[in-house]
């Protein structure tokens, strides 16, 4: 028996909003989508040719598992409605499938060994043979001979009081057949996988330490994984200082940035955690926390929180890095700067050639409450007003990290915590920045709502192309004369 007919055609809405913008099959379970789990098990039982029937998100899936030569397969693909009668649309495809054949489907998870249960089914007589996951089908089979029934492998799951009498059946351990019908039983199954508790699945990675499994091209600091155990996926960074507890699952391409405490959950690919965060029984994708106990699912506003890492604009995790390393060249390039700045504050060096100022910055701790806040941090500046001479020391607090060199404008604490109504905290969304369009389009004496609306915009519109933009502008304001003019005083807006 060679040949297959693999069913990725579930709608999904019972996993939303993790099938929103995917295939359930795509979903990783252990840092497998799960259709990849079955083509595995299929490709181990010496099956060769498998058409695989989806629906939804038909071409990204078939963008994913392609033409099935990395398994040593040959696949083709049939497009239906979702969730048809799977008898009806074998029927449809007429000579399209012929002789004996393995069913199954891939937009679940069958923890047990397929391929071995094949080769029992294969030597089991009946024209018909179906997994019994306790009086209900696992929604894995042989056929053949007689008239084709595949009512054993609709969607949803049915008992089998609905097969064809000759249907033999073969009993599987329920607790391994894992239908994934809710956003809880997602999560569990994830943490069975990593536990080995679903033995039949093939988990990636090599085992970098005791409990701690690791995908390619991924650095963890085995010191990391406090507790229990833990499934990396490909091309992930993980701060040295982040803590694993418990049953983790990471997938491919997730960022987990200093201080982060990641418990019992379930990391979705393309995902950044970013400092101090804590997770405890959850499933994160992107920007999106789903709290498994309660159901609850939070959209997170603030990147420097959570950030989905495909889209335009850099999360803090890549972009503190590159904005520390070109505060650097900054420093350097504007050191000819300096001795003017030096003298532009002579007048004023009685009260000092330097002022200092408390800011609110981009980095991160946890209060007296225990609640995630940016740090406040001392700035300098010469103490003249001269706007693009007494910003300079700022170039300081870009490479410590305070500040990125594109954000909104950083405030004082004593104005930031006034900030309470919804549109003003949309600012939250964006870093605070040494440029920005504020600090190069609004006048200095302009009125503080003016400024936050300013701000409110950039963090809505933020995109990295725009910040190159504003970075360049920045640069270009050397040459404005309005930039060497006294700025009128104002009241201590930043």
């Amino acid at each position: 028996m060679d040949q297959a007919i693999l069913f990725a055609d579930r709608l999904g809405a019972e996993l939303a909003p993790l099938t929103d913008r995917t295939s359930i099959a795509l979903l990783p379970v252990a840092g497998k989508p799960m259709i990849e789990h079955a083509l595995e098990s299929l490709a181990k039982a010496g099956i060769r040719r498998i058409l695989v029937v989806v629906s939804p998100f038909a071409d990204e899936i078939q963008r994913g598992i392609g033409d099935g030569t990395r398994w040593g397969l040959r696949l083709t693909y049939t497009l239906t409605r979702g969730e048809e009668d799977p008898t009806a649309v074998v029927e449809r495809l007429g000579t399209r499938i012929d002789g004996p054949l393995v069913a199954l489907r891939g937009d679940l998870i069958h923890g047990f060994d397929v391929a071995a249960w094949i080769s029992a089914a294969e030597t089991t007589p009946g024209d018909c043979v179906w997994a019994d996951a306790d009086g209900v089908s696992a929604a894995c089979g042989i056929h053949r001979a007689g008239s084709l029934d595949l009512t054993p492998l609709a969607w949803p799951p049915t008992g089998r009081e609905g097969a064809a009498p000759q249907t033999a059946w073969i009993p599987v351990a329920a607790e391994q057949v894992r239908t994934v019908q809710s956003l809880a039983e997602y999560h569990r199954v994830n943490l069975d996988a990593v536990a080995k508790r679903l033995p039949g699945l093939i988990l990636p990675g090599r085992q970098a330490a005791l409990g701690l499994t690791l995908g390619r091209g991924s650095r963890v600091s085995p010191r990391s994984l406090k507790q229990g155990v833990c499934l990396v996926g490909a091309r992930c960074r993980i701060a040295p200082d982040a803590e694993l507890t418990g049953e983790v699952v990471i997938s491919d391409d997730v960022i987990v940035d200093r201080r982060a405490t990641i418990n019992s959950s379930v990391i979705l690919p393309h995902t950044y955690v970013g400092e101090l965060v804590e997770i405890t029984n959850a499933i994160v994708s992107a920007n999106t926390m789903i709290r498994v106990d309660s159901g609850a699912v939070l959209q997170v506003t603030d990147a420097c929180l959570l950030a989905d890492l495909e889209q335009a604009t850099l999360s803090g995790g890549i972009a503190d890095p590159v904005h520390r390393v070109l505060g650097t060249l900054g420093l350097i390039l504007s050191l000819p700067l300096w001795p003017i700045a030096a003298l532009a504050a002579l007048p004023n060096r009685e009260r000092g050639w330097l002022e200092t100022v408390l800011l609110r910055g981009n980095k991160r701790e946890v209060d007296a409450l225990g609640q995630i806040r940016r740090r406040d941090f001392v700035a300098r500046e010469w103490n003249t007003r001269v706007p693009i001479l007494r910003g300079l020391p700022r170039l300081l607090s870009v490479i410590s990290g305070d500040l990125r060199l594109v954000g909104v404008t950083p405030l004082s604490p004593e104005v930031s915590d006034r900030l309470q109504e919804d549109w003003e905290q949309t600012r939250e969304q964006a870093p605070a920045g040494l440029i920005g369009p504020t600090q190069l389009e609004v006048p200095a004496d302009a009125p503080l709502e003016e400024k936050l609306m300013s701000d409110v915009f950039y963090a809505r519109q933020r995109r990295a192309g725009r910040d190159v933009v504003y970075l360049l502008q920045g640069l270009l304001a050397i040459l404005r004369p309005s930039s060497w003019l006294p700025a009128p005083r104002t009241t201590p807006f930043d």
